[in-house]
């Protein structure tokens, strides 16, 4: 009777274990397909992001190649700058020299006399040493400022004025005046000296030259409204001469300063 039983018992599991494992059987693709999927994704993901480090790795190579450049650029250009500056310097000096030896010719073709070079050379020592003339008392101080002897030269224009009221050249003497306070950047002292030259010395060709001035030396004591105003003035009324020009440049830098 118990054979009987568990006889009958065992035809009833066998059914179930058999159904069990052929759905575990069945299942076993599905989850083999989910976790192909998952695999290729994480393989998909790995590559990308492989990808990703090899361009930026690239990008970094690219970045610093271009920062190289640009360093050698710039120091390129620091290079040319430097030498820019330096020839401007020679340049603006060589033409001050020509300008100063220009005028001491002009001035001594006006005074109807000989060349300052000229009278301060002449036979008797004693007349070189203390000149007599306005013409010659002129070109001693103006020979002082061109070789850059600026106080030796502020002292001989200043004794200039002062002995010589009725000279037609103390207009010029006046402006080359105002110019060692300049050269020696007393701009303060520069400026009330090149206003001297306008206010005193109204038909002087050196005006438009004394605008200039004004001009720079309100530039360089950072007062930027009266610069423009010095500098426009002379754009305006002697818009043919070498200070016109020369105002026009230091506008156009002032413009690009933000000035």
């Amino acid at each position: 009777m118990h054979a009987s039983r568990f006889a009958g018992a065992t035809r009833r599991v066998a059914p179930l274990a058999v159904c069990g494992v052929a759905a575990l059987v069945v299942g076993l693709p599905a989850q083999a397909a989910s976790t192909k999927e998952r695999v290729t994704r994480l393989e998909n993901q790995l590559e990308r992001t492989e990808r990703l480090l090899e361009n930026n790795q690239q990008l970094q190579t690219d970045l610093l190649q271009r920062l190289q450049k640009l360093r050698s650029d710039n120091q390129a250009l620091r290079d040319s700058l430097d030498q820019l500056s330096y020839d401007a310097k020679q340049a603006g000096e060589r033409q001050r020299q020509l300008y100063l030896d220009l005028d001491s010719r002009l001035q001594a073709l006006e005074a109807g006399g000989a060349s300052p070079v000229e009278a301060t050379s002449a036979e008797d020592p004693a007349a070189a040493a203390a000149p007599v003339s306005d013409a010659e008392s002129y070109g001693a101080a103006f020979d002082q400022l061109k070789q850059a002897q600026y106080e030796d030269a502020k002292a001989q224009f200043t004794a200039f004025l002062n002995s010589y009221p009725d000279s037609d050249l103390r207009g010029n003497a006046q402006y080359w005046l105002a110019e060692t306070y300049y050269v020696t950047q007393d701009f303060s002292r520069a400026l009330q000296e090149f206003q001297k030259v306008i206010a005193d010395y109204p038909t002087s060709r050196k005006i438009p030259d004394a605008w200039l001035k004004l001009g720079y030396c309100h530039y360089e004591l950072r007062q930027w409204a009266d610069a423009r105003v010095a500098l426009s003035t002379v754009t305006s009324r002697y818009a043919d001469t070498t200070a016109a020009r020369l105002a026009g440049q230091r506008l156009e830098q002032m413009r690009a300063e933000g000035r």
